[in-house]
């Protein structure tokens, strides 16, 4: 069964013209996929779909061989987390707080969003704490932490959520680079099936079994990084001349004018 599956599907803004068109692609339960492309190419609105924010204007998504809108919202997000790059500031809770709201899905039955978490969940929000190395700081308010800070909770969150997908948009963005490696690599060995955009293109081959490629808004490459991130490939999704150093370690991007 795949994780994810997408099959003919477009969406636009009511009364505009599609944003994306034709798409289909199918992910494989455990594979971890990067979404690359040029800035509107329509990559967070690709997630959307993915995560049920917005529905399809035409096609269908699966979840887990399930039409994703035949799913109630509680049932689609035992099954799938998103950790977006919007992160609201203003929360009055603290960064437990924030992270326990990953359980809410689980719990069943008349108030059980306002009951305290049992110790089943008190251990998993505790471990969710720990993977991000945020235990230190479990207490303290959440609009006080730095942007990257703030990303590794909307992560720790997520993994409370306990997942079988995990959908992440520029999952990088406001991380340093220590730990930027240490999230790809904390997302590797989850053994879940992982789905992120990411504008950083060695870290996508680096990180990725399989990346997907957007050209206004429909798929243009679809496959192993060594084979989509190829200097022909870029310069089409880019729309500039792009050069890649296969010489060290990992690939090095360069592009120009």
């Amino acid at each position: 069964m795949n994780a994810v599956a997408l099959s003919g599907v477009s969406w636009g803004p009511k009364g505009r013209p599609d944003v994306l068109a034709d798409i289909s692609f199918a992910v494989p339960q455990g594979q971890i996929m990067a979404i690359c492309g040029a800035n509107g190419a329509g990559k967070s609105t690709l997630l959307r779909l993915i995560y049920r924010h917005q529905a399809p204007r035409r096609g269908t998504v699966t979840l887990m061989g399930r039409d994703l809108w035949a799913m109630g919202a509680a049932e689609a997000a035992r099954q799938l987390a998103a950790v977006l790059q919007e992160q609201p500031t203003d929360f009055a809770l603290t960064v437990r707080q924030i992270v326990a709201l990953g359980r809410l899905p689980h719990r069943r039955g008349w108030g059980a969003g306002l009951s305290a978490a049992g110790a089943e969940d008190a251990a998993i929000i505790g471990a969710a704490l720990l993977r991000m190395d945020l235990t230190g700081m479990a207490d303290r308010a959440f609009g006080t932490l730095s942007g990257g800070e703030r990303q590794r909770v909307m992560v720790a969150r997520a993994l409370a959520q306990q997942p079988r997908v995990i959908v992440l948009d520029e999952p990088t963005n406001h991380l340093d680079i220590r730990h930027q490696l240490e999230l790809l690599a904390l997302l590797k060995g989850l053994g879940l099936t992982v789905i992120a955009t990411l504008h950083d293109l060695t870290l996508a081959a680096e990180f990725a079994e399989r990346v997907l490629i957007l050209r206004e808004g429909r798929i243009l490459a679809d496959g192993p990084p060594d084979v989509t991130l190829s200097e022909t490939t870029l310069a089409d999704a880019f729309h500039v001349k792009a050069r890649i150093d296969r010489t060290g370690p990992a690939p090095r991007f360069s592009f120009h004018l």
